[in-house]
């Protein structure tokens, strides 16, 4: 039983993803959410790749079989999304800090792998550009609580990018310390670190819930 559990949680980052799809397969989404869309869609092509050469790496050549690139690429990805996703809310709130953060990022982006981190590592992710962008999209979450409170509207749940906040805002606060912690806990203790990872995939299960609501509760606006 626990082997069939584990299953299920080791492919999570794939199916997971079908959950939200499902329901675009069945209504056009407004503009506001595209940015969500294009994510859903990349993401369950990288996170196919990446399980895929992790399931079959005993059969690849050996400089193919790590997938610490893709999730690499993964991470960019979702931040620029997510990013545009937030401003194309157009809430009158840090508007300037929301637009500058981007390019800051693709700045570290660049300086980091250009002078201290191989985006092609073989042996690790990097545990810098994940907690990078974590702290960073938690920011844009709690902003758009912020914003909320400070023009005096209430959150109304029934609101699709509601539900696509929140659910990155869990995805994100979870993950921070993992993310950050990763590349130390399997030098350290690997077993520990393998069985955490169970603790993000749960947590993107979650995200792609959340995500699912967003899109369903989008028929309604």
């Amino acid at each position: 039983m626990f082997k069939v559990f584990q299953l299920v949680i080791d492919w999570s980052e794939v199916w997971a993803l079908l959950i939200p799809i499902s329901l675009l397969l069945l209504k056009k989404q407004p503009a506001v959410l595209k940015p969500v869309v294009f994510y859903v869609w990349i993401a369950l092509f990288i996170n196919l790749a990446i399980d895929l050469t992790w399931k079959i790496r005993t059969i690849l050549p050996a400089e193919y079989n790590s997938n610490n690139y893709l999730y690499n690429l993964h991470s960019i990805i979702r931040f620029f999304l997510f990013c545009l996703f937030f401003i194309k809310l157009n809430q009158a709130f840090l508007t300037t800090v929301k637009k500058v953060i981007p390019v800051c990022f693709l700045v570290f982006v660049i300086i980091n792998f250009t002078f201290y981190e191989n985006f092609f590592d073989y042996w690790k992710l990097s545990s810098r550009l994940l907690s990078v962008e974590a702290i960073l999209l938690l920011f844009y979450t709690l902003q758009y609580y912020l914003f909320k409170i400070n023009d005096h509207v209430g959150v109304n749940i029934f609101n699709s990018d509601f539900w696509i906040v929140t659910g990155l805002g869990i995805y994100v606060t979870i993950n921070f310390f993992i993310f950050l912690l990763y590349n130390e806990l399997t030098i350290r203790m690997q077993h520990f670190a393998i069985t955490l990872w169970n603790a993000h995939n749960i947590s993107y299960i979650i995200f792609n819930l959340f995500i699912a609501k967003g899109f369903y509760e989008s028929r309604k606006q």
